[in-house]
């Protein structure tokens, strides 16, 4: 059998008395796309901090393309190929969406100066952001200011300096998170490209009409533990899933 590109392994979290991950447990396969959902509250996104690094766990173990990733910070993890994105979008509002992306490319290298001037001169840089600017499905907009661009292009722009980091695998936290019909579907779309490129992606997102046409495999996490992980129809006929979670939202996304 071959080994997961990603294994949580009993991670733990709390905060006091409140256990936001309590021995959670999932693996995903590398070139899939691993959907993680489960109710509010469910500690999803405490989790995906964890694994990314942006906070440290009480207990467990995180090996990643091999690599006991447990005990490395955040850079650590984004050098070895563990990127992620955020629910809240970041960008530099006033730079243009290809100067977004070549100061992303720039940051990514060892020793690079990461001020503008020396940005603005990187033709190595601007040609990679020409790249995933295509990627990303927002050639057209190169020149415009990313805070003129409509909330889901800022967030297909989001992904876009994510991928600059080069990940082998990218953990999206709420992707779709208040967009539109239309916004979501191109969203969606991007997303199935990357998976195309066989990037592995781990998505939390509570879509779940995006869920079922995106994942490969769907982990379900409840109060913290993992109740369940299978295909999409496996999750979708699990008596546990169907009571804690899906329900009448299940029904309704398909």
């Amino acid at each position: 059998m071959t080994e997961p590109l990603l294994k949580v392994d009993s991670l733990v979290k709390r905060f006091g008395a409140l256990a936001a991950t309590d021995h959670a447990s999932f693996e995903v396969c590398a070139g899939e796309v691993h959907a993680l959902i489960g109710p509010n509250g469910a500690g999803k996104t405490t989790l995906i901090h964890q694994i990314s690094g942006a906070m440290a766990s009480d207990a467990g173990l995180i090996h990643f393309a091999g690599q006991d990733l447990t005990p490395v910070d955040m850079p650590a993890r984004v050098r070895a190929g563990l990127v992620r994105s955020y629910q809240i979008t970041s960008i530099f509002k006033r730079f243009s969406v290809l100067d977004n992306l070549a100061l992303a490319v720039q940051a990514r290298r060892p020793g690079q100066p990461s001020w503008w001037r020396a940005a603005v001169n990187d033709e190595a840089a601007y040609a990679e952001a020409s790249v995933l600017l295509e990627r990303i499905g927002l050639a057209r907009h190169g020149d415009r200011p990313a805070g003129s661009l409509g909330h889901g292009e800022q967030r297909q722009l989001e992904v876009g300096l994510a991928l600059a980091a080069q990940p082998r695998l990218l953990l999206l936290d709420e992707p779709m998170a208040g967009m539109g019909p239309d916004e979501s579907e191109r969203m969606v779309e991007l997303l199935q490209s990357l998976r195309a490129q066989d990037l592995t992606l781990l998505l939390v997102e509570h879509d779940m009409d995006a869920v079922f046409r995106l994942a490969d495999r769907i982990s379900t996490l409840v109060f913290g533990r993992v109740i369940a992980s299978g295909t999409p129809a496996e999750i979708r006929e699990h008596p546990e899933v169907k009571k804690a979670y899906l329900g009448d939202e299940m029904e309704a996304a398909l």
